[in-house]
């Protein structure tokens, strides 16, 4: 299963260049980091779950999913 919502389409992205340490003495540079998602499980209106964000849980869009 990917790393992203199905609902909304939020997935990854990366972060973090420099510190503001780093801004005011130019000494060690800090990498790269991903952040995630914060996916959780969601129960379906036909009993089944899906995992989805926590905004669009907040907002209701897995009540809403309706599968043909």
């Amino acid at each position: 299963m990917a790393k992203s919502c199905p609902t909304c389409g939020k997935g990854t992205i990366m972060t973090g260049r420099y510190s503001n340490r780093v801004r005011a003495t130019k000494f060690n540079p800090t990498g790269v980091t991903r952040k995630y998602p914060n996916l959780q499980w969601a129960p379906l209106s036909d009993g089944s779950r899906i995992k989805i964000c926590t905004k669009c849980m907040k907002v209701g869009k897995h009540l809403a999913i309706k599968f043909v």
